[in-house]
């Protein structure tokens, strides 16, 4: 048995400190990859509840769920531009506002939506240099042929995103601001200007723009938003299925299986690394941070109630095995252990 735990508590505090960060701007609530692995509707559910009222996914059917489960008058953004007519018909049935990234996807949306003699809401999706899709920021003439010539298609907003591996000096937003004056030099209204990036929101990047988009940053997760008043939601609990001993010699350990110093009693958790248990963040960049994660890893602990517990040799595939020699616990008892939720697979979801 082993279940991935949300403390709802904590998500409203990130929440909290998402919406001082972000200031007077509106945010987007980034719910791609199944809510970061808190679930889709059940994060938010959480974050309406805190006042959040616009989210962004990138697929279709992540819109369709949230407009099942009650979101009906709540803006609901495409993060991602496309020019297939099937989905912008599903977007324009659940009254998404989608992205326009080029030529083809702005033509494709305005044509369907004069067959449907209506107008559609979009806004501009920009490339600033990281190839995150979009308009290139340096051919401005193509976004300015998008107000001029999709007479029906309502243009509200443009937006860009910003990688995990943002630095203010890279001039990222500052080409962003680049777009925004030509088309209004050209005489038209961007709308809303924001840009997704949590660690750039944090770090204060992303002041003067209209609105922001947020998704890690709920959750507390990422290496780099440490020291941002945010707090990692999200564990994992598994219970000790069996116990047993194990001779001198005896082979055992999940990622590096070496030979045991000493009898030890082993016990096992249903858990590994097939379930996002013991993974690397995948927020981590260079070399020295992925040794230090690989580091963590070989050295794993779980909690045991008041007991640190070592894993013997890192997380298995499905199983892990735990160093229970010297310690009063047993099978049933329930292990604790780090686990991001977007790594997280196959296990049972519960908030508390």
């Amino acid at each position: 048995m082993k279940t991935l735990v949300i403390e709802r508590e904590t998500v409203r505090r990130n929440a909290a400190v998402v919406k001082e960060r972000a200031g007077s701007a509106v945010i987007y609530a980034v719910l791609t990859g199944d809510g970061q692995g808190a679930g889709l509707v059940d994060l938010a559910k959480l974050l309406r509840g805190e006042g959040i009222g616009r989210f962004a996914v990138a697929e279709a059917a992540d819109a369709a769920a949230l407009r099942k489960a009650g979101f009906v008058d709540e803006e609901i953004l495409m993060l991602r531009s496309t020019a297939v007519r099937e989905e912008l018909e599903t977007l324009m049935d659940l009254n998404v506002v989608c992205a326009i990234g080029s030529h083809d996807a702005g033509v494709a949306l305005n044509g369907l939506a004069e067959a449907r003699s209506t107008v559609a809401e979009a806004h501009i999706q920009v490339d600033v240099g990281l190839g995150c899709g979009g308009f290139l920021s340096s051919e401005p003439e193509k976004i300015l042929s998008m107000y001029r010539y999709l007479p029906n298609v309502a243009l509200s907003g443009l937006f860009t995103q910003v990688s995990a591996g943002f630095r203010p000096e890279a001039g990222l937003l500052a080409e962003l601001r680049r777009v925004t004056a030509a088309v209004h030099a050209a005489g038209f209204e961007t709308g809303l200007v924001h840009a997704g990036g949590s660690e750039a929101l944090l770090a204060g990047c992303l002041e003067g723009l209209d609105g922001v988009q947020a998704g890690a940053a709920f959750l507390g997760r990422r290496p780099r938003l440490r020291g941002s008043g945010l707090k990692a939601a999200g564990w994992g609990e598994a219970l000790i299925e069996e116990v047993r001993w194990l001779p001198r010699g005896h082979l055992a350990g999940g990622l590096r299986p070496a030979p045991l110093r000493r009898p030890v009693r082993v016990g096992v958790l249903s858990v590994g690394y097939e379930n996002g248990f013991g993974l690397p963040d995948p927020g981590c960049s260079g070399l020295p941070a992925l040794l230090r994660q690989w580091g963590k890893v070989r050295r794993c602990f779980v909690q045991v109630g008041e007991q640190r517990v070592r894993v013997i040799g890192g997380p298995g595939p499905r199983e892990t095995l735990l160093d229970l020699t010297d310690l009063k616990c047993g099978p049933g008892d329930t292990a604790v252990f780090e686990l991001d939720p977007l790594l997280s697979r196959g296990m049972p979801r519960e908030y508390r």
